[in-house]
């Protein structure tokens, strides 16, 4: 099943596709099996520009003590990585990690941890990407929220209370772009509404169900944009053979189209 296709551009702007996917640590949903190739696969079919990607391991037996981050970078060609420990294990860890085509100006951590739940934070990259025709300047917030409602509540405040995620939309905000995307582990669907809206986000398809991979019922998984240099094409959820073994979650697609300066 081939991909579907991105948005065009012309010299003012730059095609975009960004996903996001919670890899489950490599990890069949199905066959419970380690098998990173898998992963790799899916992402090669959907060739994103930038994926925001959840519960990656690093120097875990249970993945073969594989630095994923590292792995699939090289694998898949990205040159610019971001990896962000959030779990700690007896040995090795899990957390966020970006891949992406375009230079990394800066990766921030944002602690979202609600005491007593397991530690959850974002990851807040710049990017750059340079074109013949110009350059433009991304922000891209990855997260993976957590189980409880309120949980999730006090984390997206948190985030939103954060550096310049926390200036309310105006002219000059609105020239920046930004994409927040992550699992958001959304059950009820209502967290854009009540808690991106206001912030002037909109949802890159809403409703798109990704969990669980082999047949999904909710749409936990959200991608959410803002700001004029940013114009919204279409969404998808991956829909390969493989996408619905690899991981628990399918990947969720945005393609976008990205003005230039």
């Amino acid at each position: 099943m081939s991909a579907p296709e991105r948005i065009s551009a012309d010299d003012s702007g730059m095609p975009l596709r960004l996903m996001t996917y919670n890899i489950h640590k490599g990890i069949g949903g199905l066959d419970r099996k380690y098998r990173l190739e898998r992963i790799v696969e899916v992402i090669d079919h959907y060739r994103p520009d930038v994926a925001c990607l959840q519960e990656v391991d690093e120097g875990v037996p249970r993945s073969h003590r594989d630095h994923q981050v590292e792995k699939l970078a090289e694998q898949l060609g990205y040159q610019h990585t971001a990896f962000q420990r959030n779990v700690k294990l007896r040995r090795g860890a899990y957390g966020n990690a970006i891949l992406s085509r375009f230079p990394i100006q800066e990766c921030i951590d944002i602690d979202l941890t609600v005491r007593p739940k397991k530690r959850r934070q974002a990851q807040l990259a710049r990017l750059i990407a340079e074109t013949p025709h110009g350059s433009a300047n991304l922000t891209v917030v990855n997260l993976h929220l957590g189980l409880a409602g309120f949980e999730r509540t006090i984390q997206l405040r948190r985030l939103f209370a954060s550096g310049e995620l926390s200036k309310p939309p105006s002219d000059h905000v609105l020239d920046q772009a930004i994409i927040v995307a992550g699992d958001f582990n959304d059950v009820w669907e209502n967290l854009g509404k009540r808690l991106l809206q206001p912030q002037g986000f909109q949802r890159a398809g809403a409703g798109i169900r990704t969990f669980p991979a082999i047949a999904p019922l909710r749409a936990l998984d959200g991608i959410h944009f803002r700001g004029r240099p940013l114009s919204y094409g279409h969404s998808f959820a991956g829909r390969t053979n493989i996408a619905k073994q690899a991981s628990d979650h399918r990947p969720l697609v945005a393609d976008f189209e990205l003005k230039l300066q």
